[in-house]
This record gives C-alpha cells, sequence and structure tokens, in this order.
C-alpha cells in the first residue's frame, strides 16, 4: 500500500507532537503528568494500561505503558459544534511509557491538528483559535512536567 502523503515530509509541529522525559518510577510519572494537565484545566475521564491488558490477556511481556485520556470540556463542547466527527477522536490522549526503569517518556499529539491535516475540522480562524487554546493549554502542562 502506499500512503497518500509522505510522513517524513510533515513536521511534527503541523499535528503538535510534543515529548518529555521524566526520570521517576511509572507510577510517580503518572500522578505527575494527570496534576500538569489537571492543573491547566484538563480533566481525565478516561485511562488505563494497555500494557497490563496485554499482558493479562495475551501475555505480551510488555514494558509499563500507560493512557491519560485528558478533556476540557469548554474546548471539547466547543469542538462538537464545529464539527460532529472528532468525537472520533476524543479525548486527547497522552501516554506514558516506560523507556527504562527510573526513565518514562510522556507523549501527545494535537487531535485538534490532526483534525485540521485530514479535512475531519475546518481550516479556518474560528478552528486555528481551537487549536491555540488547546495548544497553549498543552505547552503550560509540559513546562509544568
Amino acid at each position: 500500500m502506499t500512503l497518500p502523503i509522505d510522513p517524513t515530509q510533515i513536521d511534527p509541529e503541523d499535528y503538535g507532537e510534543h515529548r518529555a522525559v521524566l526520570e521517576m518510577d511509572h507510577e510517580e510519572a503518572i500522578e505527575h503528568t494527570r496534576e500538569a494537565f489537571t492543573d491547566v484545566g484538563f480533566g481525565v475521564p478516561a485511562e488505563f494500561s494497555p500494557s497490563e491488558l496485554l499482558n493479562e490477556k495475551v501475555d505480551a511481556d510488555r514494558d509499563p505503558y500507560y493512557v491519560l485520556g485528558a478533556c476540557n470540556p469548554a474546548i471539547a463542547d466547543r469542538v462538537l459544534d464545529v464539527t460532529d466527527e472528532m468525537g472520533a477522536l476524543f479525548p486527547c490522549n497522552v501516554v506514558i511509557w516506560e523507556e527504562a526503569p527510573g526513565r518514562q517518556v510522556v507523549y501527545h499529539v494535537s487531535i485538534m491538528k490532526i483534525a485540521r491535516l485530514l479535512g475531519i475540522a475546518p481550516d479556518d480562524e474560528n478552528w486555528q483559535e481551537i487549536v491555540d487554546e488547546t495548544g497553549a493549554l498543552v505547552t503550560e502542562a509540559y513546562e509544568n512536567l
């Protein structure tokens, strides 16, 4: 299969990539990340451990990996006023994985920017305001990591 685009030609800024490394144990990194995101206005209505699930269900022997489903309800409400399809990308996931014992990676990509790239959301001033607002909150959360 040939992709319709060359992913290597897309600047990570275009899809809102954020990455941080935390020198702490996995559970502490989850709590610390949850706090950083809730302190700037996100809730965490969904969270789970794919590694625990896979290790239990298919004996995968995965290292710790955790997903925090972050959401700012006021922004989410505005987003759904613009496009119903965005619900398929909710919530905004922040993942934490153990790169090595005592070293965790916190990773996030902007669903708002990705939706615009895919044509799910419009490329207009209204959407740009949402992108800017969510981007500022995520940047602030990462600064607090």
